[in-house]
């Protein structure tokens, strides 16, 4: 097994440096667009009521299209 290499106090400094930067710009652009995100699934959600209430008036009226005296 290869012996562990001692790491410079400046690299360590960086690498948990860097590490903390990331977490507080992930934490600020998940709370950035968590919103933006509920309001599309918000308007998702209604078109898809709309879509399912334009297909129930469509197959009410092919049923009563089907649905004759004349067949």
């Amino acid at each position: 097994m290869v012996p562990l290499v001692q790491l410079s106090p400046l690299i360590k400094m960086a690498r948990y440096s860097a590490l903390l930067v990331g977490i507080f710009y992930a934490k600020k652009r998940y709370d950035y667009l968590k919103p933006i995100a509920e309001e599309e699934r918000g308007l998702e959600a209604e078109e898809k009521k709309k879509r399912e209430e334009l297909e129930r008036i469509a197959n009410q009226l092919a049923e009563a299209n089907e649905d004759t005296i004349l067949k």
